[in-house]
C-alpha cells in the first residue's frame, strides 16, 4: 500500500507534469471506483490543474473554478503516468484499469488496481473535505507544526497497542503498515506495547523515529519516476516484509506476527528484550 512518502513523492511528480495543463477526459473504466456522483467527472474536463495536494494518503487534484478530483490508492492501487496514451477509449473489462485522465497534450495517466479487493476510491467533489476519509484525518507527521508536545497530547490516554495507534488516520495521518514497522524497529519498541504505558522518554524516543523515519523515505523517493516508487519503498525497509532475513542492526533473525488480512514484522532483540511474540490471533500478547 503507498504511505505517506510514495503518496508524497506521486503529488511532487504530478505538481510538475499536471500543474498548468488541462484535461480533456475523464474515462471511467470500473464505475466501482467512484464513489461520488455529483458532481459528474466530466465536469473536470476543460479545466486547467491548479495543483496537487496531499491529505494523509490521498491525492488531491484541484482544478481552476472546477471540482478537485480525489484519489485514494488502498492496497494494491497505483498510478501510470504515460507520455503518450493509447489512441481510442479503453475497453472496459477484467483487467486492472480502473480510471484514465488524458490531457490536452496527449500525456494523462492511469490508475489501476490488482487482485480481486477492488478498493480503489475516486472521488470528484467541490472541496476534499467533503470526502470522508479526508474529513477524519488526524495531523500530518511531517507538518512544520507537528512538535513533540502535540503527539504526546495524541497519546495521552490512548489505551491501543503502539502498532494500533500509529495506524490510526484519525489519530495520525498517513502511516500504514509498512512505516509503522519500520518507526517502531527504529524507536526499539514493541508493537504491541500500549501508548498509555509509555515513559515521556519514550514518547520522545518514538516520536524522533517517526518523524525521522518518514522523513528519510520522503527524501528518498523524491524525484523517483511513479513507476519506480514501490521499488524505492521496498529497498529501503529494514524490517517490514523482511521476515526471516537478519536486521541489519543487530543481526537477530527478523520475525512476523500474522493477521487475517495483514502481517507485521519486527526484531526480537532491537524490540522485544529477546522474546518472540506469539503468532496466534487469539493469543495474549507480549506488552
Amino acid at each position: 500500500m503507498p504511505e505517506l512518502p510514495e503518496v508524497e513523492a506521486l503529488k511532487d511528480f504530478l505538481v510538475e507534469h499536471l500543474v498548468g495543463r488541462e484535461i480533456v477526459r475523464v474515462l471511467p473504466v470500473a464505475i466501482s471506483v467512484l464513489k461520488t456522483y455529483d458532481p459528474p467527472p466530466g465536469a473536470l474536463e476543460g479545466r486547467e490543474v491548479t495543483a496537487v495536494h496531499r491529505h494523509g494518503k490521498f491525492l488531491d487534484l484541484e482544478t481552476a473554478g472546477g471540482p478537485h478530483l480525489v484519489t485514494h490508492l488502498a492496497r494494491a492501487g497505483w498510478l501510470h503516468w504515460k507520455d503518450r496514451l493509447p489512441d481510442g477509449p479503453p475497453r472496459p473489462g477484467k483487467g486492472p484499469l480502473a480510471l484514465r485522465v488524458a490531457l490536452e497534450t496527449g500525456e494523462g495517466f492511469d490508475l489501476t488496481e490488482a487482485g480481486t479487493q477492488k478498493r480503489l476510491a475516486v472521488y470528484v467533489v467541490k472541496d476534499p473535505g467533503e470526502v470522508p476519509g479526508v474529513a477524519r484525518l488526524g495531523p500530518d507527521p511531517l507538518a512544520d507544526d507537528f512538535d513533540e508536545p502535540r503527539f504526546a497530547a495524541l497519546l495521552e490516554g490512548e489505551r491501543r497497542q503502539l502498532k494500533g495507534a500509529l495506524r490510526d488516520q484519525s489519530l495520525i495521518a498517513g502511516v500504514g503498515n509498512a512505516y509503522s514497522d519500520e518507526i517502531l524497529h527504529a524507536a526499539k519498541m514493541s508493537p504491541f506495547k500500549l501508548a498509555s504505558a509509555l515513559t515521556p522518554q519514550e514518547t520522545g524516543r518514538l516520536y524522533e523515529a517517526l518523524r525521522a523515519t518518514l522523513m528519510e523515505a520522503a527524501e528518498r523517493s523524491r524525484g523517483v519516476a511513479a513507476g519506480r516508487l514501490k521499488a524505492e519503498k521496498k529497498s529501503g525497509l529494514r524490517v517490514h516484509g523482511r521476515t526471516g532475513e537478519p536486521c541489519p542492526v543487530c543481526g537477530d533473525t527478523v520475525r512476523e506476527v500474522s493477521f487475517s488480512d495483514s502481517s507485521l514484522q519486527y526484531c526480537p532483540t532491537c524490540q522485544t528484550g529477546g522474546k518472540p511474540l506469539a503468532d496466534r490471533r487469539t493469543s495474549k500478547f507480549l506488552k
